[in-house]
């Protein structure tokens, strides 16, 4: 087990974190958002920000796909 996983506890404070694609992810509030993310909700709990991001993400399809195929229905209508 990583030392990093292994230090984990019930008391971690994480965020709902965002790139440029809307995809999302949590991070643990004590360490940098890594670049190319931004952070959208926290800090909270570990199970308060995955199920927040249950609520918020609900197209698993990048942004540039969704932008995409969008422009491609517009294209054919």
């Amino acid at each position: 087990m990583s030392e990093d996983v292994s230090r984990e506890s019930q008391d971690d404070l994480y965020l709902v974190v965002r790139n440029h694609e809307e995809q999302y992810s949590i991070w643990r509030s004590d360490r940098p958002v890594p670049s190319g993310w931004e952070t959208v909700e926290g800090p909270d709990a570990r199970e308060n920000c995955l199920g927040r991001i249950e609520e918020l993400w609900t197209d698993m399809r990048p942004a540039s796909l969704r932008a995409a195929m969008a422009a491609a229905e517009n294209k054919n209508s």
